[in-house]
């Protein structure tokens, strides 16, 4: 099978092509066979795509398995397209083929429960086996080089395959065209790294893991960011990501009117929800009838998107998404007084609720670019409260004027938050940043693990690196968008294993006040602190690394260790005993037995250590 024949094609799929892909069991009128499918997207097309789709649906099962299934598939699709239109298999939808087959499958008793539904209920049932969470199959790591160059000169094709599989399997609910881009990138890589040299000095370890990121980084950050899509979906609700869409989309897209955004946020959260709920087929189909619609749309939407539009249809996505938002029409007035100052707000709120706020939110977001969508979605909630507030019996009429100050508070604070820490960042630099993020957040969740609290806060720390430079019209989008990813991370953690009551409420409560929310938290006052073990802090002479990277991590794990032994431990006590700490590991690094001077001095801190914090 030629992959790589098949990864292009399909990427560089003309709209006829992806138009052919099926919706649902519900638009059975509105599918072709799948003959005539076959027919369209030819065989080594129609043979890659069923791969990701069986590799999505079965994540336990092997290559050979899958590989087995869509060859059986694409033969029943190769017969019917030839001419078995009266065989009743050619008339199924391709979804339902696709269940079929798997349910036809012996020694896959995960599925027996499932197979014994009937359709719809039978595809509902195999989406809800779709994991996506850390560990249930072990984080994909880029193959043994050699091996990986082996493999290639034997059989390139099948190492091509076997790496599509192992991502869409980790992957159930990452958009298939995305896999197979990705695919084409490790390819690249692998051939790249694996040519033939007399040089004695090649590394070929030292290629892949310098080129490991070209393949890597897009999976994790697609992953991530559908992740977190899905997350706000799942926990605050339809209503709660259409108003993120409307945000979003009303500050690219300014001079679009109200009816256009608001089709727009429809179609997204409709892929969206079927995206999440894994129906591949059904997202690739949603998502490629957004891109027509928008770039059949310019003249209406955006004046930025040509270029993007011009490009194959999985670039023009990523193309779009990454443009930055058209200029304001020349005529926008600076602010939404009518939304306080008219007299009929209070009857047109009682009838149409959320058209009201919709409206207003579209309007105040198309006016400020400079904002994050998760401010102006406080701002759209601080609204809505003053209305219920101002159009109570007996409220005073200046009600809405008076309000009106509550709003700026909104906006005073994100301001406020993110300078704050961009002059903290840009004072002591990424280290000693991120060291003061780890006090924060070891004391608001000390539940989490060294590793966690270290992964969470680099994270925070590297959004300071891309953020802090920019022009403050830039910077607040930036910054708290960028955070707003970490802490659903946080968030979903907590959902697989709750960390503590406090995150608990803000991860639950309401995806606009999330980031304040967690700000405010102060010392987790349930968290019963560490004993001090043996073991709690121990010393060695690796202490004495030249890596600067190493031994700042070592520091950083006693750092969390102290905070959870001490939590109440106050920023003069920190400073000594990191000073203390310092200069023993001077001592004992300059002279010429480093581990039998930790062994003396070590216990000795500990104790001076102790005086210190009881003091």
């Amino acid at each position: 099978m030629n992959w790589r024949t098949v990864i292009y094609v399909i990427l560089l799929a003309s709209l006829p092509i992806v138009k052919a892909l099926p919706r649902s069991y519900e638009d059975i009128e509105e599918k072709t066979s799948i003959g005539q499918r076959f027919s369209q997207l030819q065989k080594n097309n129609f043979k890659a795509m069923a791969l990701v789709m069986f590799a999505q649906y079965m994540q336990g099962g092997t290559f050979g398995k899958a590989v087995k299934m869509a060859e059986d598939v694409t033969d029943l699709a190769k017969r019917c397209a030839a001419a078995a239109k009266d065989n009743p298999d050619c008339l199924k939808p391709l979804d339902k083929i696709f269940l079929d087959t798997i349910c036809q499958e012996e020694n896959l008793p995960s599925f027996t429960d499932c197979c014994a539904k009937k359709d719809p209920e039978r595809n509902g049932c195999f989406l809800t086996l779709k994991n996506s969470s850390r560990g249930f199959i072990s984080p994909f790591e880029m193959p043994n080089a050699e091996a990986a160059c082996k493999s290639h000169s034997q059989n390139q094709h099948l190492l091509t395959g076997q790496f599509i599989y192992e991502v869409a399997r980790r992957h159930p609910f990452l958009y298939a065209p995305t896999i197979l881009s990705v695919a084409i990138r490790y390819d690249e890589v692998v051939k790249n790294c694996c040519r033939s040299t007399e040089d004695l000095t090649y590394n070929l370890e030292e290629c892949f893991r310098r080129q490991a990121p070209k393949v890597v980084k897009p999976i994790k950050e697609d992953g991530l960011r559908q992740e977190h899509t899905c997350g706000i979906l799942h926990e605050f609700g339809e209503r709660t990501l259409k108003a993120l869409k409307l945000a979003q989309i009303s500050q690219r897209f300014p001079k679009a009117d109200f009816v256009t955004v608001s089709k727009l946020v429809m179609d997204v959260a409709n892929m969206h929800k079927d995206c999440c709920r894994g129906d591949m087929l059904d997202c690739m189909r949603d998502r490629e009838e957004l891109l027509h619609y928008v770039c059949t749309n310019q003249d209406i939407l955006s004046s930025k998107i040509k270029q993007c539009c011009e490009k194959p249809l999985l670039q023009r996505s990523e193309c779009i998404v990454n443009t930055e938002n058209d200029d304001k029409p020349a005529d926008l007035s600076p602010d939404v007084r009518e939304f306080i100052e008219d007299k009929g707000i209070c009857e047109r709120f009682a009838q149409e609720k959320d058209t009201h706020l919709a409206r207003f939110l579209y309007e105040y977001s198309r006016r400020h670019p400079e904002f994050s969508a998760q401010m102006l979605l406080r701002i759209s909630k601080g609204y809505e409260d003053l209305l219920h507030e101002c159009c109570k019996a007996g409220a005073p009429e200046d009600c809405c004027s008076r309000g009106e100050e509550e709003l700026k508070k909104h906006i005073y604070e994100a301001k406020s938050v993110m300078k704050t820490s961009c002059e903290i960042y840009k004072e002591k630099g990424d280290y000693y940043f991120q060291n003061e993020l780890l006090m924060s957040f070891t004391k608001k969740m000390p539940q989490l693990t060294s590793a966690e609290l270290i992964k969470f806060t680099k994270q925070m720390t590297t959004i300071g690196s891309q953020c802090c430079h920019l022009s403050l019209d830039k910077l607040l989008p930036c910054a708290e968008e960028n955070l707003d990813l970490v802490l659903g991370e946080i968030c979903r953690r907590h959902l697989t294993a709750p960390i503590n009551p406090g995150v608990c409420h803000c991860c639950s409560s309401s995806y606009a006040l999330r980031r304040p929310c967690i700000g405010k938290l102060e010392m987790d006052e349930h968290y019963m602190p560490l004993s001090l073990t043996p073991g709690l802090f121990t010393f060695h002479e690796d202490l004495c690394t030249t890596e600067e990277e190493k031994l700042q991590h070592k520091k950083q794990e006693m750092l969390i260790n102290l905070i959870k032994y001490k939590p109440q431990i106050t920023q003069e006590q920190l400073t000594a005993i990191t000073a203390a700490f310092a200069t023993m590991r001077e001592q004992c690094c300059r002279g010429g037995n480093p581990q039998a001077c930790f062994a003396r001095e070590g216990p000795e801190l500990i104790k001076r250590s102790e005086k210190m914090l009881s003091a």
